[in-house]
């Protein structure tokens, strides 16, 4: 990594319940090679009393990882914060910012945004767990707490407890009257008020997120912020994400094709089908590789079709690339040319 390389949150894609999870980062990861990749939010007590290993392991090419807790306990998050460390992940990132009721009903998630002084403590207690950077990701704002003065006030506190990176999704939450879904899309991207952030509080990271749908969206928030996180865009139109060391990172690597990108991701995949997982849990994160371009329906009616049968192996991912034309797989994104939003 060169050593004017830029600061590791510069683009990252957004902690995704059910999505982010390690088949969809190994994916990502045959994509790009510097993006910061976050876990789905996983629970404190499913660290401490599920299964451990289901939930935090992972395979040495996706680093740079960051693992996201969901909790409130101090001592819960400090422990979990330890057994991260103990895994390799890269950061620990606290949920402020899940609206949905099961994760409200547990005291953890946008409600902490609340109780600025719960999240000091518990951040305080995972920076004397570990060596590993600990950031919060949170909303601009909650309900009728919405108002500039308490989201400063929020960011003072627990910045005062250690935290020096905030990522902070752009958009309010209602925390009843709006599903998850709706908080994602219904309340207004306020860009502005996280400006504003960055400009009060100059000597912390502050990350934006919400409503990023392209690289070219990413690099004009860079221009102001110290990082971009990509959601819903990065899932469902993940090839965008194969520029992103040469058109974000400014590195001298050529972006790979998305048959580049299959192959590349076929030997894990065999490799997880050998250790009894099925196909279409392994594939389903690739859906969208072939978004608006001729041969994307073949290939998700393909993997939608037959990978979920008994025994379903590389044979038909290699059935699903047939119908792809050549031109789409080998047609490699040249400087300028950007992969197409996802619609709607």
């Amino acid at each position: 990594m060169p050593a004017s390389s830029p600061p590791p949150h510069t683009l990252s894609v957004a902690p995704m319940m059910d999505w982010t999870d390690r088949f969809c980062r190994t994916f990502h990861r045959t994509l790009t090679r510097r993006t910061l990749l976050y876990t789905e939010m996983i629970t404190t007590g499913a660290i401490l009393h599920g299964d451990r290993d289901r939930h935090l392991a992972f395979g040495k090419t996706e680093h740079p990882v960051a693992l996201q807790l969901g909790g409130s306990d101090a001592a819960a998050l400090a422990e979990c914060t330890r057994i991260a460390e103990d895994y390799g992940y890269d950061e620990v990132n606290l949920n402020c910012g899940c609206p949905s009721d099961r994760v409200s009903s547990g005291s953890f998630g946008a409600c902490l945004m609340a109780s600025p002084d719960v999240v000091a403590r518990a951040v305080e207690a995972m920076r004397g767990a570990t060596t590993l950077p600990v950031t919060v990701k949170h909303r601009i704002g909650i309900d009728d707490l919405d108002s500039y003065d308490h989201l400063s006030h929020f960011v003072r506190t627990v910045a005062a407890a250690g935290c020096e990176t905030f990522i902070v999704h752009a958009r309010k939450a209602w925390l009843s009257g709006l599903s998850p879904k709706e908080n994602r899309e219904i309340p207004p991207l306020r860009y502005d008020v996280v400006r504003q952030l960055k400009a009060d509080f100059p000597h912390l990271t502050v990350v934006l997120n919400g409503g990023l749908l392209t690289l070219d969206a990413a690099r004009d928030a860079l221009a102001w912020a110290d990082g971009a996180m990509i959601g819903r865009a990065a899932y469902q139109t993940p090839y965008l994400l194969a520029a992103a060391d040469r058109d974000v990172f400014g590195e001298d690597r050529v972006p790979p094709t998305r048959r580049e990108a299959i192959e590349a991701f076929l030997p894990f995949v065999a490799a997880e089908l050998q250790a009894g997982q099925p196909l279409n849990r392994v594939m389903k994160h690739t859906l969208g590789l072939f978004a608006g371009q001729p041969g994307a329906r073949h290939w998700k009616r393909t993997l939608s079709e037959r990978a979920h049968q008994p025994g379903a192996g590389l044979d038909v991912v290699r059935d699903a690339l047939a119908g792809v034309p050549a031109e789409v797989l080998d047609t490699r994104m040249d400087a300028g040319e950007r992969a197409a939003p996802p619609a709607g």
